[in-house]
């Protein structure tokens, strides 16, 4: 009987994740088990989802480094929606290139998570029109860099904002001490005298 209600439920949460060609598409509210990554969560019945528009900086894998803000940018989405009842907003193809689902994020009281994390400088906005919140994605992102938020900062405690496509440096998980150099003196050292052979 279990069995049944989950399937029926899984079906019905599809059936409402099916885009129309004109707007976007909205889910039944749905569980958020577990946060990935600043732009990936696991949601029940659907699996992981990707939040659309947007790129988080990456958490490092493997003992590769993180990225700057990528743990900042996971603990805000998680503080968000961890454990809580979500619902998935599809624009466009609803799967990506990693079989994820590309969604907005709502949360129970209207706010569209992708959204915050833009506003708050977490992450940047990668879309391409006709993505419906694009407009809104952009005006978030203007705003974090106008108020040098998160990834835009220009403090010296902020790290700078990293290249499109982050990667980490050749050596980067090896911590070697700089070596010590000797001062350069600003004395020009006498020129040597040539050797004359007697004849």
């Amino acid at each position: 009987m279990q069995i049944l209600i989950t399937a029926a439920l899984s079906a019905a949460a599809i059936t409402a994740m099916s885009p129309s060609p004109q707007s976007t598409a909205r889910s039944e509210s749905v569980l958020v088990t577990s946060v990935i990554d600043g732009d990936t969560i696991t949601v029940q019945t659907f699996g992981r989802v990707r939040l659309l528009g947007l790129d988080a900086p990456k958490i490092g894998r493997g003992g590769a480094a993180s990225a700057p803000f990528a743990k900042e940018a996971r603990d805000r989405l998680t503080s968000l929606v961890l454990r809580r009842f979500v619902r998935l907003e599809t624009d466009g193809p609803t799967l990506d290139v990693r079989a994820r689902h590309g969604a907005y994020v709502m949360t129970e009281d209207g706010q569209c998570v992708n959204i915050v994390l833009v506003r708050d400088g977490l992450a940047r906005v990668s879309a391409r029109p006709p993505l419906a919140r694009l407009p809104e994605l952009t005006r978030a992102e203007a705003e974090a860099q106008a108020s040098h938020r998160g990834l835009w900062g220009t403090s010296g405690t902020s790290p700078r904002v990293p290249p499109t496509s982050y990667t980490r440096p050749a050596g980067a998980g090896r911590s070697k001490a700089p070596r010590a150099r000797a001062p350069r003196s600003s004395k020009k050292k006498p020129a040597a005298k040539k050797k004359t052979q007697p004849t």
